[in-house]
């Protein structure tokens, strides 16, 4: 934003006093600046009219504020913030100071960052861990889905109360039915009283690791991530195209560790028993009854079932 000096020197020099002085009429007739002044009458002439630049500032963006065009597009010389003055004393004499003030839309960002920061998202679209909504406002989107919202809600009042839990939830479901919506909203909730959280999309998470068998050390670090993260969510899990190496190097290492010490959320369009099948045939190995009943010991007995129903939202 340009300050008054910088507008009043681009001015024809023969106009220069003339319009200096007039602009200074200007800013001390404000209501801004009458306000002040009324509040400290002991500011005088010559104390005023030396910080006339800093008045300026105070007015102009007091009032690119009233007509704020959104953050993004904030004039103001430091975005999101706005120009407060303060008097200061020494003995009989005032003297005036100018100083910056986050404004609501910038603290209300720097709040939503804090939040995100603590959810870390594996291909699942961040939008969907960027927006507060209240229970009211989900069930009000589909009424079918009453009892899984609520219970849901439950289990964050629960946390806020008592701490993490030691059991998760496993949502189950037919697509479209915001199983992944619903563990969304859980992170963002639970991240704003400052737990960390994750949520992988099992598809998208099992052909990348393909990919990371050349990248040791990503690798290492993913489940890394994923091991120690206060709440983590498997998105659709049993829709991934599953190995042996999968099932039990990478899930069943994460979940190895995490049993008795974090929760861990599943989505899912399977059943727990149906789950269970998906997990004991891999491609290419036939039946595995007995890890398919290993990697389930690490799930069931730590997960409190719900199910989900509703109508298909996808598309809609």
């Amino acid at each position: 934003m340009e300050s008054l000096a910088d507008m009043i020197r681009s001015m024809p020099e023969a106009s220069f006093r003339q319009r200096a002085e007039e602009k200074a009429r200007q800013i001390i007739a404000d209501p801004l600046v009458r306000k002040l002044l009324d509040k400290h009458p002991e500011l005088d002439e010559f104390t005023v009219r030396v910080n006339i630049n800093k008045l300026y500032q105070y007015v102009t963006e007091h009032n690119n504020c009233t007509h704020c065009p959104g953050l993004s597009s904030c004039p103001n010389d430091f975005t999101g913030h706005y120009t407060m003055i303060n008097i200061e004393y020494s003995g009989d004499k005032a003297s005036l100071y100018d100083y910056k003030v986050s404004c609501k839309k910038y603290l209300a960002k720097q709040a939503q960052d804090a939040i995100r920061s603590r959810i870390r998202s594996f291909y699942v679209d961040d939008l969907a861990l960027s927006q507060g909504y209240s229970i009211d406002e989900i069930i009000i989107k589909d009424t079918m889905r009453r009892e899984a919202v609520v219970q849901v809600g439950k289990y964050i009042t629960l946390t806020q109360e008592e701490g993490l839990q030691k059991k998760g939830l496993y949502l189950s479901g037919a697509f479209g039915t915001g199983k992944t919506f619903l563990m969304c909203y859980m992170l963002y909730e639970l991240a704003k009283s400052g737990w960390t959280g994750a949520i992988v999309y099992m598809p998208d998470f099992a052909e990348d690791l393909k990919a990371m068998f050349q990248e040791p050390q990503k690798l290492k670090e993913t489940i890394e991530v994923l091991k120690t993260t206060d709440l983590l969510v498997f998105d659709d899990i049993g829709a991934e195209n599953l190995n042996p190496w999968l099932r039990d190097h990478v899930m069943g290492t994460i979940l190895n560790y995490r049993m008795n010490r974090k929760p861990t959320f599943f989505t899912s369009n399977y059943s727990l028993a149906d789950l269970q099948k998906h997990f004991s045939f891999t491609n290419g190995d036939g039946e595995q009854e007995f890890k398919g009943q290993r990697i389930m010991d690490r799930i069931r007995p730590f997960v409190d079932v719900i199910e989900v129903h509703g109508y298909n939202k996808r598309g809609s």
